[in-house]
């Protein structure tokens, strides 16, 4: 994918969205989750690969019970600069409604990122300031031009759990965006900042 579906739903004049651009990669590779309350209330997934983010919606979240395959629908790519975005998106625009900046950091792919995206099984690992450890997207069907349905999986390790442990996002709903920059943070690079309680992990 490009950009161009990106820009062709947007009005920047109105949006505060960032119209953004195709980048080069960094050093290494980000990702960030954004809660957004629109219509219906939602998470977006973003993994920096090949000058964008490509971006997933979750309706109910990322989950960190390995029995959770969590529903993930493969939306347009985004610009690498809507990865810090927070804000309020006008009414009549298309996504309208609150965005936060629920998580980021960075991402590792088992293998070749490119390889694994366009065979549709990404197997990778997270360090965040909320999640962390191996996860899976898979792609459910056969590819697509646009909106199709994936599986987020958390993988059974020491960042795992179950039961109410594993309700990340409601235990965790805070935004992470009061301490972080332009680059994103991971747990040991992250700045002190007061916070609910973290998750209590199982031992594996």
């Amino acid at each position: 994918m490009s950009l161009e579906r990106y820009w062709e739903k947007r009005d920047f004049r109105k949006t505060p969205e960032p119209r953004g651009k195709m980048a080069k990669p960094g050093e290494r590779l980000s990702y960030f989750v954004q809660r957004h309350d629109a219509r219906r209330l939602h998470y977006d997934f973003r993994l920096e690969l090949d000058g964008t983010l490509k971006s997933w919606v979750i309706p109910k979240g990322p989950s960190l019970d390995p029995k959770d395959k969590r529903l993930a629908v493969h939306v347009e790519d985004h610009p690498l600069s809507y990865g810090p975005f927070e804000g309020e998106i006008p009414e009549g625009e298309y996504g309208a409604g609150s965005v936060l900046l629920w998580d980021r950091g960075y991402w590792t792919c088992e293998g070749d990122p490119a390889a694994g995206y366009r065979k549709g099984h990404l197997k990778f690992r997270l360090d965040g300031e909320k999640l962390s450890g191996g996860w899976a997207l898979v792609r459910m069907g056969k590819a697509a031009d646009h909106n199709e349905n994936w599986l987020m999986i958390k993988e059974n390790d020491a960042y795992s759990t179950s039961g109410p442990q594993a309700n990340i996002t409601e235990l965790r709903p805070e935004s992470v965006a009061d301490h972080a920059g332009d680059t994103p943070r991971s747990k040991s690079g992250a700045k002190a900042a007061k916070r609910p309680q973290s998750v209590k992990r199982s031992p594996k």
